[in-house]
């Protein structure tokens, strides 16, 4: 698979693959990651200057934007054609995509103050949907331009 990757940019004109690598780019999850760097921002205002600890409720706000910004990134339309086209990489791939982001609304609206639901896989979920915001804003900010 790399190497058809490798003969299609050879013979494509630069200027042509770089349009095809940048169209392909998705800003939807690095604008829920701006969200949630707002969000954590909000709650360090909440604790410095009005002396109000909202971590709780920031940290539900934020498995929630990660959690849309995933199914939003999952393209969930095209789950639709699943029972004709069968399971193929790209779909598992969305399929897997769009059901850590249900896993993680849930797990967001759980951990709530309110429900204040504690449960090890909710902790499990947010390390792991933690280290994929890591990886995508690194990726995003030294890697692709």
């Amino acid at each position: 698979m790399a190497k058809i990757k490798k003969e299609v940019i050879k013979e494509a004109p630069k200027s042509r693959a770089i349009e095809k690598w940048k169209s392909k780019l998705s800003h939807k999850f690095v604008m829920i990651l701006a969200v949630v760097s707002i969000l954590g921002f909000i709650g360090i205002v909440s604790e410095t200057l009005f002396n109000r600890n909202i971590n709780l409720h920031i940290q539900a706000l934020w498995m929630i934007a990660i959690g849309l910004g995933m199914i939003t990134e999952a393209q969930i339309k095209s789950l639709k054609n699943l029972k004709v086209e069968g399971l193929t990489p790209n779909n598992f791939a969305h399929l897997t995509t769009a059901i850590i982001g249900a896993i993680t609304i849930l797990a967001g609206v759980f951990s709530f103050p309110r429900f204040n639901i504690t449960n090890p896989s909710f902790h499990a979920i947010r390390g792991i949907v933690s280290i994929i915001a890591i990886v995508v804003i690194i990726i995003q900010t030294w890697f692709i331009e």
